[in-house]
This record gives structure tokens, C-alpha cells and sequence, in this order.
């Protein structure tokens, strides 16, 4: 790796979406920087599922081998950093490392996931990943026909609580505080035999992030295998800001279907893109992403030579 090595693409961020892109890249003979700070969103996430041939396995060990797989390719290369800053040329970008190492590239791709903000509850953060969940299509079978929760309120109780009642007869809706429900969702609610539970919660009940039981202010114990729930959450990186990529409502970076942002040669791929945290979804976006930036490439060394000839 050379500081003065002007990189076709340099991804920030080495989990899954940033190595799918990496792979389809160096084999499309790019050469490709990854700069990883190793603080992926699903740290604590014992198992990942429906993933293909990875069913089960930790998120941790398919990212080993995608890792071990891309760095076979010479053309790509791995720098363990944190991308702190990155600014916009005419000829492409520039990306600075917190230790001041600086690299220049064509084009950028951001693969820098979100940053889970976590509600002052004790317990929450330590069961987050575990057994606070926040998605019954990775998590839910694992718990089926559990007690299970839900810590919601308003639009995304009703939400949540339709969902996941198929999952589970033995559920309860915790709304933690009064609940903001119209009459017809309390009523379907209700004819789904799901109890609501409106009492302020104090603390979840946990052996080493297993939950055992929510217990609410007023001493009441429900006890639990598991709860569904949606935390809000941030950019984990400020890079797409410092570049003046658009974010959406939901505070995601908006990009089309190959990862583009507003900002030209700019691309975003996996969580901080889109709601569906899975990595299968991550895997896809990043193989999206790494069709984008070659054809961009592309046509923009034809070009080069078009021009070339004619002059």
C-alpha cells in the first residue's frame, strides 16, 4: 500500500457490503483501497440468517472468509483505519485516515453502516443483538412460540405487533408509557390476543444478554425469551455529510438501485442505505454498487481514449 497509489475506488467500511463491492471490483481488475475501522453494526450478533451456505454462522466468521477470499485478488488492498475525512476534486476524491495518512481515488464507495442509538433502559444495550431484536425475519425463528415482547408504541406497535404475531401466540405489547393507538388498532390488537402493557419499563432481566424478563417501574416481571424492537439510529460516519450526499427522511443515504448519490462519483452500499439490515441484503447492495462504479469507470476511460484518438 502507497500513500501516492491513486486508487481506482476506495471503500470505507470492510464488512459485508464493502467486501461484496471489493470482490466484484478486483475482479474487474480495479484497483481497489478498503479502509475498515473493525466496528461493524452487527458486533454482537451471535448468528446471522438467511443467508445461503451461511445459515447460522456468526456474522464474524463470514466476514473472515469474504475477507480472506477478496484480499486473494492482488488488486485489492486492505488498510485497518478510520476514515475521519474525505473531500471532493475534479479528478476524484480524497480520503484521510484519524492518523493523517491521506489516499486519492476516482471514486468513493461509503459502506459505513449506522450507529444504533440505545433507550435509556438498563439492560437494553447488553441485550442488543441477543435478545433484543429488531428484525423477526433474521431472529424469529429462533424464538418461535416463545414468550416473546414488543417495546412499541403507535404506528410501529401495530405494526410490529401484526408481524410478529406470527411468530408467536405468547406476545405482549409494551408500550412504555400510555399507549398512541386509535380505537381500530387497539381492537385489533385485541382480537389477536395481545395484551398490552402500558406501564413504564424500568430494567430487562439478562444472564450475559439472554433475556429472562422485562420488569416494569411499578415491580410488575414479565418474563420473556425474547423482544422485538426498533431503536433509532445515526450515520456511524460523517463522511457522507462532509461530501453533501442526500440523506432520506429515515436518515439514510439516498442512493439509486447501483448505490449512486447525488454527489457525482460518490456510491453508498448496505446499512447506511437501507432499512433491511440483513446480510444478504448488505452482500447484494455492494455487488450492486461494484456494477455501478465499474460501468462509471468505464465509460470514463473510453472516453479518455476516444478523446485521446482524436486529438
Amino acid at each position: 500500500m502507497d500513500a501516492e497509489t491513486r486508487y481506482d475506488v476506495i471503500i470505507v467500511g470492510g464488512s459485508h457490503a464493502g467486501l461484496s463491492a471489493a470482490m466484484l471490483l478486483g475482479r474487474s481488475l480495479r484497483n481497489v483501497l478498503i479502509v475498515d475501522s473493525g466496528k461493524p453494526c452487527n458486533r454482537q450478533t451471535p448468528h446471522s440468517h438467511n443467508f445461503l451456505t451461511q445459515d447460522g454462522a456468526t456474522p464474524a466468521q463470514i466476514t473472515v472468509i469474504a475477507k480472506a477470499q477478496v484480499l486473494a485478488y492482488p488488486t485489492v488492498t486492505w488498510l485497518t483505519g478510520l476514515a475521519v475525512n474525505a473531500t471532493k476534486h475534479s479528478t476524484g476524491f480524497v480520503v484521510e485516515t484519524v492518523t493523517g495518512h491521506r489516499f486519492t481515488s476516482r471514486r468513493l464507495l461509503l459502506a459505513t453502516g449506522v450507529e444504533d442509538i440505545m433507550p435509556d433502559i438498563g439492560g437494553f444495550a447488553d441485550c442488543w443483538g441477543r435478545s433484543v431484536l429488531h428484525c423477526p425475519f433474521c431472529h424469529g425463528y429462533e424464538v418461535h412460540s416463545q414468550p416473546l415482547g414488543i417495546l412499541a408504541n403507535g404506528e410501529t406497535a401495530y405494526e410490529m405487533v401484526r408481524l410478529i404475531q406470527n411468530w408467536s401466540k405468547s406476545l405482549t405489547l409494551f408500550t412504555n408509557g400510555p399507549a398512541a393507538l386509535t380505537d381500530n388498532q387497539r381492537q385489533t390488537i385485541a382480537q389477536l390476543g395481545v395484551p398490552i402493557v402500558e406501564d413504564l419499563v424500568g430494567r430487562l432481566e439478562h444472564e450475559d444478554g439472554n433475556l429472562q424478563a422485562l420488569r416494569s417501574q411499578n415491580g410488575s416481571r414479565h418474563e420473556l425469551t425474547a423482544i422485538f424492537s426498533r431503536v433509532p439510529f445515526r450515520q456511524h460516519s460523517s463522511l457522507a455529510e462532509q461530501l453533501g450526499s442526500e440523506l432520506t427522511d429515515m436518515g439514510l443515504v439516498k442512493t439509486t438501485q447501483f448505490g449512486q448519490t447525488n454527489v457525482p462519483g460518490l456510491y453508498a452500499a448496505g446499512d447506511n442505505s437501507t432499512l433491511l439490515r440483513q446480510v444478504s441484503v448488505a452482500v447484494a447492495n455492494g455487488s450492486l454498487a461494484g456494477v455501478g462504479l465499474h460501468k462509471e469507470l468505464m465509460e470514463e476511460d473510453l472516453a479518455a481514449i476516444s478523446l485521446s484518438v482524436a486529438v
